[in-house]
């Protein structure tokens, strides 16, 4: 067996279960789980119809650079939604089944397997990222995002020689669990130390379509490369999805656009990973990409959401709105309910609801680990049983 299996940590929802072992909630109370970012709006009708009316392309092999209509429909998204100048569909975009699929094999393909090579990740994060950079014989390398850093990372206090030996970095704006957004400017300077020390930055956009301000959307990877005249995008990938924008977790369906050279060796890597989207699946993504009117419905669904915790719950726990996503990253000590872990097992012992432990998501990192005492909560279900998890919660902190 491959030896670097053993590097892998467990994954946060196999530690949740096993906090949860033992414990029998009350069965008078219907179980509301706010632990797994997956969404529970319906998906949209044209989209299953669309499924529907191409159940016969299932009889074809699909290719792994995607259908010409397909990569089209993104390069038009990508080009309106971030005001690009330009994207060529034949060379800058790459359909993938769903962004974790992606963002895991693209270490794989871009890691030089030298014994000193980094790759950098946001800490606490999307554990894909760790376990990518393991499994391609790199070392993770954390950047701790606390509330004295607005809950971003730090690129400022990066050592020049951790920047030398970075070969990787992903970024992921709008954040998990924190919904921090990393502005033009931020960007930017990232993409000029890529430049001056030689990595690839891959940029987790997948919650980018959910945020509150109609007016001021989140900017994207591409955008600030735009900014800087840089059309090319070299070294910059971004990776997009329509699980979170669309409530089509199940479709699988994703992309990865930017530096056309980057791309043609991830397209090399995945034409033998075997990794090709459904012709099916294909066409149901370019009906997804083509609208944007549930997109927006989707959105005031969140805010709704959003609204309902804050009301219920904003007096007696401190919660922060964030600017983008749908999660709640909410401080666990003024509950005076003990730790993070003893806030998410004794909620789930006496209210049927279920939280994720925020240091689940993190790692101890220069003497910290930067969730503990929080806990993510994911806004996902319904706007009833969202007030109604909200309420329990208020009944368990109160108790």
């Amino acid at each position: 067996m491959n030896p670097d299996l053993n590097k892998l940590n467990p994954y946060p929802f196999e530690k949740l279960n096993q906090l949860k072992q033992g414990i029998t909630p009350p069965n008078n109370l219907p179980h509301i789980p706010l632990s797994i970012g997956e969404p529970k709006h319906p998906a949209p009708e044209f989209v299953k119809q669309s499924i529907i009316s191409s159940l016969d392309k299932l009889a074809v092999y699909p290719v792994t650079r995607g259908l010409p209509e397909l990569r089209q429909s993104i390069a038009e998204w990508l080009t309106h939604r971030f005001t690009l100048q330009k994207v060529d569909s034949e060379t800058q975009v790459l359909p993938v089944n769903g962004t974790r699929e992606a963002l895991f094999a693209f270490a794989q393909a871009v890691v030089d397997r030298s014994p000193n090579a980094l790759v950098l990740s946001p800490n606490p994060f999307y554990q894909i990222y760790e376990g990518a950079a393991l499994l391609a014989g790199a070392t993770p390398y954390f950047l701790n995002c606390t509330v004295d850093t607005n809950f971003a990372p730090d690129f400022n206090a990066v050592l020049p020689e951790v920047w030398d030996k970075c070969q990787l970095i992903y970024l992921c704006t709008p954040g998990n669990p924190t919904g921090a957004v990393l502005d033009i400017s931020t960007l930017q300077k990232l993409i000029k130390l890529a430049d001056k020390h030689d990595f690839i930055i891959a940029s987790d956009e997948c919650y980018s379509e959910i945020y509150g301000d109609e007016s001021n959307p989140p900017p994207g990877l591409l955008q600030a490369c735009t900014k800087m005249q840089r059309d090319d995008y070299d070294r910059c990938v971004v990776f997009h999805s329509l699980s979170k924008r669309s409530n089509l977790p199940g479709l699988r369906s994703g992309f990865v656009a930017g530096d056309a050279i980057v791309l043609q060796s991830f397209l090399r890597y995945r034409t033998y990973h075997g990794s090709a989207m459904p012709v099916t699946t294909q066409l149901a993504s370019v009906s997804a990409w083509n609208d944007e009117q549930h997109v927006k419905e989707n959105r005031d669904k969140y805010r709704e959401k959003f609204q309902v915790f804050q009301q219920v719950l904003g007096d007696i726990l401190p919660l922060d709105i964030p600017e983008a996503g749908f999660y709640l990253w909410a401080n666990t000590e003024p509950a005076n309910k003990g730790s993070d872990e003893d806030f998410a097992r004794e909620l789930f012992a006496q209210q049927h609801v279920t939280v994720l432990p925020g240091r689940y998501l993190g790692r101890t990192n220069e003497g910290e680990n930067p969730g503990e005492n929080r806990i993510r909560m994911a806004l996902v279900t319904s706007v009833s049983e969202c007030r109604e998890a909200a309420e329990r919660i208020r009944q368990f902190v109160c108790s």
